[in-house]
């Protein structure tokens, strides 16, 4: 059984947006010499998120716009921002997107279906943030 371990650094400059890291994870699968098994990656974050899904633009903006509409930034409406915060909408986003994904790895290749990319999606950017990638396989 092999494992591998890599993190990536985002500094996205938005308060909110999208980075493909599909090219990325692919290179950490390629690296850890696994061809059969499971990658894992997950925001290191509890205001971000990543997901899968499909890379085109319009899609990218209807997430921000259904999730502002869900969890607005708003610094008066979360008792988390009387702590000296101004993210509690960024809290509730994430939990909605969710924390990580799995992906098969088969034949030393993430195994996607058609159009499908992995997305790191920052709701409280402008500082420095990190991912995970945990590939284990044979």
């Amino acid at each position: 059984m092999k494992s591998h371990r890599k993190e990536l650094w985002f500094n996205v400059p938005a308060r909110m947006d999208l980075v493909n890291i599909t090219d990325d994870v692919a290179k950490a699968v390629q690296e850890s010499g696994v061809k059969e098994g499971l990658c894992l990656v997950n925001a290191m974050h509890i205001t971000a998120s990543v997901f899968i899904n499909d890379d085109e633009g319009g899609l990218h903006q209807d997430y921000k716009d259904w999730l502002e509409k869900l969890a607005p930034h708003n610094p008066d409406l979360y008792r988390h921002n009387r702590t000296g915060e101004d993210n509690g909408d960024a809290h509730h986003k994430r939990q909605i997107m969710g924390r990580e994904v799995v992906v098969a790895v088969t034949g030393g290749k993430l195994d996607f279906g058609p159009w499908e990319q992995i997305f790191y999606f920052e709701f409280d950017g402008r500082r420095r943030k990190r991912a995970l990638i945990k590939i284990i396989g044979e």
